[in-house]
């Protein structure tokens, strides 16, 4: 197990617990009841910390190790994924990856970004950093599901769109503009959920829906709250109270209503119990399909625009 900085106090009676297993078996000593009571104080504690999280907190396990990515969630959810590669122009772009999958019993286009589980697959990912054929190749996806009539669910766990001077000679921000333009569109139901970490134009690129939710540990923002920092007090050190002035937590974007819902994590977080995580972001998928299938195409894109024409404040003069 993994523990973050502020998960020290369940670390360290983790590590006690141990300890008294490891004397109990040596001197053969009954210490069951002692063990319950440790237990008991582990739980009690992991509750009090995870009621009172900070919004760099819920940073931090949004981006924990452990926790569930795309393909993890595809593989826990549903069965004969087939994952479809390239975006017919360049290349295919491993930060990105979709395809279909059975619903138990309904064919459903999942498209998501793919992070990596350990160093040499993070590399082969670009941590999640989709180029433009990675958004080209999600379009490809989402025009092929269209066709098919089958309903589209991405997942959306992306530092940012990838900056480097290539994604930018082959057109970076011309291939996310073409997803919004063409997202708000698509005939077919469209759920979007942030599962983890929700930046800037590389979570918007795959992020028009009829339904967006957020995990409870995900955020969602223009910006990381280190380069917020580093823009605003040329440091690192303030992330912290970056991350607080953002205001990117699922609360205070479902507040804004930017977001339609909060999909609840396991006590812990979704690392703590991805099997779990998995089966409670299944049931909201499959209610919320039901849902949009009563809607007509044309109600649902008609309600689509005007959700997100809604967003933000301006003034027309």
């Amino acid at each position: 197990m993994q523990f973050l900085d502020f998960e020290k106090p369940i670390a360290d009676l983790y590590d006690q617990l141990a300890k008294l297993k490891e004397n109990g078996e040596k001197s053969g000593v009954d210490v069951s009841a002692t063990v319950s009571e440790y237990e008991q104080k582990i739980a009690d504690t992991r509750q009090h910390i995870y009621t009172h999280l900070t919004a760099w907190q819920r940073v931090q396990l949004s981006r924990h190790p452990d926790r569930p990515y795309t393909l993890a969630y595809i593989e826990k959810m549903c069965t004969n994924f087939t994952e479809l590669h390239g975006d017919r122009n360049v290349k295919d772009d491993k930060a990105m990856v979709g395809g279909f999958a059975d619903l138990d019993g309904e064919t459903v286009m999942f498209i998501g970004q793919q992070k990596g589980i350990n160093t040499k697959m993070r590399q082969l990912r670009n941590f999640g950093m989709a180029n433009p054929e990675g958004y080209r190749k999600a379009l490809r996806l989402m025009k092929l599901a269209e066709r098919f009539n089958k309903p589209i669910v991405t997942l959306i766990d992306t530092p940012g769109a990838y900056p480097g001077l290539e994604a930018e000679e082959r057109g970076q921000a011309e291939a996310i503009a073409r997803n919004l333009f063409e997202m708000v569109k698509l005939r077919v139901p469209v759920i979007c959920i942030i599962i983890g970490e929700g930046a800037s134009g590389g979570a918007l690129g795959i992020g028009i829906g009829d339904r967006v939710f957020m995990l409870e540990n995900s955020w969602y923002t223009v910006i990381s709250p280190e380069n917020c920092s580093t823009i605003l007090w040329r440091s690192w050190n303030f992330k912290e109270k970056a991350a607080e002035e953002l205001k990117l937590t699922s609360d205070y974007m479902s507040q804004f209503g930017l977001v339609d819902g909060i999909v609840r994590e396991p006590l812990g977080g979704a690392h703590g119990n991805p099997d779990e995580m998995a089966q409670i972001l299944k049931v909201r998928i499959k209610e919320t399909l039901a849902e949009l299938r009563k809607i007509d195409p044309d109600t649902r894109i008609e309600q689509r625009i005007d959700k997100f024409s809604r967003m933000g404040f301006y003034e027309e003069r």
